[in-house]
């Protein structure tokens, strides 16, 4: 797509993937095919420039996978699948297409523990034979481990080189095993800390960080109810006092996180600061099984053939409640290059009126159509903030890396919008990138229900169109306090890289 999609397909675009984060703005089994193939199924992604101290010109870069991740899973746990290919993606120049890929593939080796029962050897069933602290620990009856590369320019045909431990020069990297329990792993913080790892980046001069590992989920939502018809009173979720009516649905779960700590003079340049990012995950075409599989790790099937992209992930969860049943499944096989396939879908985007019928307020969609202020916050960025200079309208974390970070006891949840709504200095936040923090749940049904509209005032204010008035929202200063009960900033999050917080344990 070398041309900006035409401008009505743009606007419903963009309303509809914005409307799509309101419902949930994390992607957990989103399409068909992804609920057969869970270790592939990418739940969220971060972008933002890293709030530790000392790192301010470092971007940290989250991909989530395997969601609602229960700690007591096992024997076998959440390891990931060596037969797929887990890549986060870079538009450096906003073309649409990518030019710096990061490729995780994972490994995962059976030790074949075994213990003496009588005269026979007997392997035991379990994943740990006993206590664990340490990487690689002889009780570790699985050890999982991984490889990273970069590859600059496309995906598959362009310069691939391997990113290396900055310690010993290695080129694989240990994966901790799960929080099985405090008797396993009597002190998991410190253990999982050891597998953060200094890497050195082939064409970058800075050293980067990288860990690969369970976390905490670090999402907040109103989950059960949001997908049952909004299942809550209007009375509720426009009272700004009641951010945190309702306990997080997803307090007990767990997620994978494959995570990047990269220099920005690794990612951008000089004439454009703006990255885009999105994360994706792939198959490979063919898979045998066999129906008398050798004694070993995940021998039943045998994979082979190209790659093929099963999971998209940019901007939250478009795929969840924009795109049709039929062509779910596409979505996710899709590039940002190719969006404008799926323009039929959000020329009319329907959450609104869904919005409407569920909560019983007929008549307050937004009347400023077409959605203006929507295409320039969530498909092309703001101009003056996020927009890259020559930019493709397209899907995907858009991220100014001259924006400097704010520290966490700063941070606005509500991101930009919040920013702008409290006369703040805060554009470190979504849209412009996403913060662990950044409550985009709450963002987003201020956006889509017109609150952008509301700042925009009558005289195009903050330059969202002329239309995108206060006239034009029939929610009028309501729109400007919907949120969903649940208060992402109250989520527990870590001061330094890898920020995500230590998952839950199988046992307290």
């Amino acid at each position: 797509m070398q041309q900006a999609l035409p401008t009505l397909r743009l606007l419903s675009f963009s309303a509809a993937m914005l409307a799509a984060t309101a419902a949930l703005a994390s992607s957990h089994r989103e399409a068909p095919f992804i609920t057969t193939v869970p270790k592939v199924d990418a739940s969220d992604f971060y972008m933002f420039m890293s709030y530790e101290q000392g790192r301010g010109d470092y971007v940290t870069l989250i991909a989530n996978y395997l969601p609602l991740q229960d700690a007591y899973g096992g024997p076998n746990y959440f390891s990931l699948d060596p037969n797929a290919l887990y890549e986060i993606h870079l538009d450096t120049n906003g073309d649409a297409k990518e030019d710096l890929t990061f490729q995780f593939r994972f490994k995962n080796k059976l030790n074949n523990i075994a213990l003496t029962i009588g005269d026979k050897s007997v392997p035991i069933p379990l994943i740990q034979a006993g206590t664990i602290s340490e990487p690689r620990a002889a009780a570790l009856n699985v050890n999982e481990s991984y490889t990273l590369d970069i590859v600059r320019g496309d995906r598959r045909s362009g310069q691939r080189q391997s990113v290396t431990n900055a310690s010993n020069g290695a080129s694989s990297f240990d994966k901790p095993v799960d929080n099985i329990g405090k008797k396993t792993i009597a002190n998991y913080e410190a253990y999982a800390a050891k597998h953060i790892y200094p890497v050195n980046i082939p064409g970058c001069a800075m050293p980067g960080k990288v860990f690969v590992g369970q976390r905490k989920d670090p999402f907040a939502v109103n989950l059960g109810t949001i997908f049952d018809l909004v299942n809550a009173p209007v009375s509720v979720i426009t009272d700004p006092t009641l951010i945190g009516a309702v306990p997080n649905q997803l307090d007990d779960k767990n997620v994978t996180t494959l995570a990047l700590e990269v220099h920005k003079s690794c990612l951008a340049s000089a004439n454009e600061p703006v990255i885009g990012g999105w994360t994706t995950a792939s198959l490979r075409q063919a898979r045998v099984l066999d129906p008398a599989p050798k004694p070993g790790h995940q021998n039943t099937d045998k994979a082979g053939g190209a790659w093929v992209q099963v999971s998209r992930l940019g901007m939250p969860l478009v795929n969840e409640v924009v795109i049709g049943l039929p062509d779910k499944d596409r979505f996710n096989s899709s590039k940002p290059k190719d969006d404008a396939q799926f323009a039929n879908y959000v020329t009319n985007p329907t959450l609104p009126a869904l919005i409407e019928t569920v909560l019983s307020i007929p008549g307050t969609a937004p009347k400023n159509l077409p959605r203006t202020d929507l295409v320039t916050a969530f498909l092309t960025g703001i101009k003056g903030v996020n927009q890259p200079a020559h930019v493709v309208a397209s899907e995907m974390l858009r991220l100014n890396t001259n924006i400097a970070p704010v520290p966490f006891a700063q941070q606005n949840r509500l991101g930009i919008v919040g920013n702008i709504l409290a006369g703040g200095k805060d554009n470190a936040g979504f849209p412009n990138g996403r913060r662990p923090k950044d409550d985009v749940v709450d963002v987003a049904l201020v956006a889509v229900m017109g609150g952008l509209c509301m700042a925009n005032g009558d005289n195009d204010a903050l330059g969202f169109g002329a239309s995108c008035k206060p006239a034009n929202v029939p929610l009028g200063a309501t729109s400007l306090k919907l949120h969903d009960a649940v208060d992402q900033a109250t989520v527990p999050l870590l001061g330094s890289f890898p920020y995500l917080y230590t998952p839950v344990g199988g046992t307290n």
